[in-house]
């Protein structure tokens, strides 16, 4: 049986790196590839001296590599350097590891190992898992989910000092998505664009910066609905079918889909009068969206709940033309949001 394997956070990685704690080894694994590089560079960067990345660095590629080649790599000591860094880029092409998994057993203490394994997860139950979590780091870093992104997005800015607006960090959210490298991107265009005087990323700012309507967006969209707002719903998606840059079916779909999803389980929750059990039920990490939920089962029963799930799933289908011939994009939006509300 596989030993179990305690995953580390981003967060206490990178405390430990700038506090020069290193390990022998750090398998860093996932789908967002924005915090393995980020965690990687840093190693590439900081451990070693400029002089010194000479003669006691070496960053290769998993399918330039054997796992024999890279022991014996490993196993060389730094010279005049404390340390010496391999960096593997896409270790997910290495084959046959075990000649690196009889290294890893007892890794030199001199040496740093960064494996990079991206674009998926590793077999947990592999030998080298187990190995690299016994003597240094395994991090998975797995893609934002939709309903986290505002919450990563106001921790981000509250660790560059400033503070957010809970609609302007939807906003950003909507926008850009889950690309974790361009949501950062776009927050670093915000936070430099704020005077010291006053640290705070409003919606007329996000407006202002990334071009985005505090007015007639997908979070208004979705407060409307929530709120049985008829008239306000229709005014947004009669102005998403004239900017469709602003908002359309293929970014209104996700986004209400995983509202009732979560409005679903909200409904048949133990915990529906006591709004922090609630949260913890959707796994929301920031409880600030709660009353949306507790606002919408006073207009949305379990029954219409599940009913429009599954109006959300035809319409998906046919806004990529499944069993669709003739009806537009603007024609389904329009639909939907018709079906939602009455």
């Amino acid at each position: 049986m596989a030993e179990k394997t305690n995953l580390s956070t981003y967060e206490s990685i990178m405390r430990s790196l700038k506090a020069r704690q290193f390990v022998p080894v750090y398998l860093l694994m996932g789908d967002e590839g924005y915090f393995i590089d980020r965690i990687s560079d840093y190693l590439a960067e900081n451990v070693l001296s400029e002089d010194e990345r000479d003669f006691n660095q070496n960053i290769v590629f998993g399918s330039d590599i054997s796992a024999s080649q890279l022991a014996d790599l490993c196993k060389g000591y730094p010279m005049m350097s404390e340390f010496r860094v391999v960096v593997v880029k896409e270790f997910q092409n290495m084959k046959s590891l075990e000649p690196l998994e009889k290294y890893l057993e007892k890794p030199v203490p001199t040496t740093i190992l960064v494996l990079c394994y991206k674009n998926g997860r590793m077999d947990m139950r592999k030998r080298v898992v187990s190995l690299a979590s016994a003597k240094g780091v395994v991090y998975e870093s797995a893609k934002k989910k939709e309903n986290e992104l505002p919450g990563y997005i106001t921790s981000y800015v509250q660790t560059h000092n400033a503070t957010i607006d809970n609609k302007a960090a939807f906003m950003i959210a909507e926008s850009v998505g889950a690309d974790i490298s361009r949501l950062i991107s776009e927050c670093d265009k915000l936070l430099i664009s704020l005077p010291e005087t006053d640290r705070r990323i409003t919606p007329d700012l996000v407006e202002e910066k990334i071009g985005m309507s505090k007015e007639f967006n997908a979070f208004e969209l979705r407060r409307a609905i929530v709120r049985h707002d008829i008239y306000k719903a229709n005014l947004i998606v009669k102005y998403f079918n004239k900017n469709d840059k602003a908002g359309n079916i293929f970014s209104v779909v996700p986004l209400l889909f995983g509202f009732f999803q979560n409005l679903m389980i909200a409904h048949y929750s133990r915990n529906k009068n006591n709004e922090a059990a609630l949260a913890r039920d959707l796994d929301m990490k920031s409880g600030w969206g709660i009353r949306d939920y507790v606002t919408a089962m006073q207009f949305y029963t379990a029954t219409k709940t599940m009913q429009i799930i599954a109006k959300l799933r035809e319409v998906d289908e046919k806004g990529k033309g499944l069993g669709n011939s003739n009806t537009t994009k603007e024609e389904l939006l329009s639909e939907l949001i018709f079906f939602i509300l009455h």
